[in-house]
């Protein structure tokens, strides 16, 4: 019960300031709405920018840890709030440092949403896909890539869980056998369900045939 009014407290606090900070985002007085976010770091997480800039996105997940388990709502208000920061780092002219915060915003959500984040709670979904479509152009880490991988499997987004699966492996960072048991699951799955998620029967044949010779060929 504690924990449950801790977060709630934390959430409507949240709310509060990203709304003065988006005030400030209108008026282009980007310091300002960087020191709200700094300031709410360090109230909120015990951490502040520098700290969210120079550990990894898996260190920040390790850090919501109490008692052996990921506080995954925790995890997921660190994700809005780190994605803050990077819109603004954006917005004011900070590209290189603005897209490895939405890099690492993306991994937390995942991370959320792998460990049972509410996902509702900050529109999760909407906020990875946001995200999803900003850093088409960047590589991520291929930690992140497979967060990614299981989330849109998980979500039967098929078509794109196979986009992601080819990038790992043009990264090297997935195996054959990955790959097989990939397309295993989905030829378990009826036409019906694999066109709900973007892909039909044959695609899903021609895929493990693309997966198989693009492997030798990577490999």
């Amino acid at each position: 019960m504690l924990r449950k009014d801790y977060l709630v407290r934390m959430i409507e606090e949240m709310t509060e300031m990203i709304g003065k900070i988006f005030d400030l985002k209108q008026q282009r007085k980007w310091i300002d709405a960087l020191w709200q976010i700094d300031d709410l770091y360090r109230r909120l997480f015990r951490l502040n920018s520098d700290l969210i800039g120079g550990l990894s996105a898996r260190d920040l997940v390790e850090l919501m840890r109490s008692g052996g388990a990921v506080e995954s709502d925790k995890l997921q208000s660190l994700a809005k709030l780190v994605k803050e920061e990077g819109d603004i780092l954006l917005s004011s002219g900070d590209p290189d440092q603005g897209i490895r915060r939405q890099i690492k915003a993306l991994h937390l959500f995942l991370a959320a949403s792998q460990y049972g984040t509410q996902r509702e709670l900050w529109n999760l979904e909407a906020s990875v896909e946001e995200l999803r479509t900003l850093l088409k152009p960047y590589v991520l880490p291929a930690d992140t890539e497979r967060l990614l991988l299981d989330y849109q499997e998980e979500l039967r987004r098929y078509d794109q869980a196979e986009d992601t699966l080819f990038r790992l492996l043009k990264s090297q960072a997935i195996t054959r056998e990955e790959g097989i048991l990939f397309y295993r699951r989905l030829s378990l799955l009826s036409p019906e369900e694999l066109i709900r998620g973007g892909l039909s029967p044959e695609e899903v044949q021609e895929g493990e045939l693309a997966w198989l010779a693009a492997w030798e060929h990577e490999v």
